[in-house]
């Protein structure tokens, strides 16, 4: 026994040469184990896209492991349940013990209660959590298209609050790149939607970071009906500049403010190494 239900064992299969990259989720494997605590973390985003002959061609060509691919293929082909197909390679390869394959069983069969697009937006939710924006971006707008067809067909579509909380999210991803003035049009959207006061803030939040200082002023003194959510958001903001006021990068920041008026060489040359971290940083996401 390990941790986490993990078993302490000898790799199954061999190391792929070439990952597997599991759709939805973005994420690429290399062996049989990745594979296993990929499915075990992400069991409530799996869906029946997971259920795929290029996998079965990865498990029987990269990790060697020919008679899993082949007890796997009616699955597939059969279109067999998502909770059994993940629990047959849970239970070959053996990473996990027997208490931990029935809890991600039991979490496959409960995603499974979810529609096509409650599922998509998990998937696409895990993303922005992961920092990879721009693949969350294209997977919102693909989810937001999807709905309108629906609309459009007559077909079942979840609940009303659900489509709000999809331009928040995508809020969220412009956000997270820096990109106020979108994250200003998704937030507002979100907040038509559904009248939810946080995403009220959000938006003006977005519109803080995106206005000039008298320029957004201007602009909250005109949202009169939104006074008390103004106060709100200076409130987050002053504790937020108070808490990054304590941290590392701060404090880095500060201190460099001096180098430049000290050592202006010194100074460039730590910029370089700055700006190329970031960039290595920002090529991750």
């Amino acid at each position: 026994m390990g941790v986490n239900g993990m078993r302490i064992s000898v790799s199954v299969g061999n190391y792929a040469k070439e990952p597997y990259r599991i759709r939805g989720l973005e994420i690429h494997v290399f062996s049989m184990e990745e594979l296993c605590y990929c499915i075990r973390e992400n069991a409530f985003l799996l869906d029946f896209t997971f259920l795929d002959d290029n996998l079965l061609d990865w498990i029987e060509h990269e990790c060697g492991l020919v008679e899993l691919a082949a007890k796997l293929y009616p699955l597939v082909h059969r279109r067999g349940q998502l909770s059994e197909f993940a629990v047959a390679i849970l239970r070959y390869v053996g990473f996990y013990d027997e208490d931990a394959i029935r809890d991600t069983e039991q979490a496959l069969k409960q995603g499974a209660g979810l529609n096509g697009m409650e599922k998509r937006k998990n998937q696409i939710d895990y993303l922005v959590r992961k920092k990879k924006y721009r693949s969350a971006l294209r997977g919102y707008d693909e989810l937001l298209q999807s709905w309108q067809s629906g609309e459009k067909s007559g077909e079942a579509l979840p609940a009303p609050d659900f489509l709000a909380k999809v331009w928040h999210n995508k809020g969220v991803a412009y956000a997270g790149l820096m990109l106020y003035e979108g994250a200003a049009v998704c937030f507002g959207r979100a907040y038509e939607l559904s009248g939810d006061e946080n995403y009220c803030v959000d938006y003006l939040a977005a519109k803080r970071m995106l206005l000039p200082g008298q320029v957004y002023v201007d602009f909250a003194a005109e949202c009169k009906e939104w006074y008390p959510q103004t106060l709100e958001l200076e409130e987050i903001y002053k504790k937020a500049s108070e808490e990054w006021e304590q941290q590392p990068d701060y404090l880095l920041l500060y201190n460099r403010r001096e180098l430049k008026t000290r050592d202006r060489q010194k100074y460039q040359e730590e910029n370089e190494c700055l700006i190329q971290a970031l960039k290595d940083s920002y090529r991750c996401c």
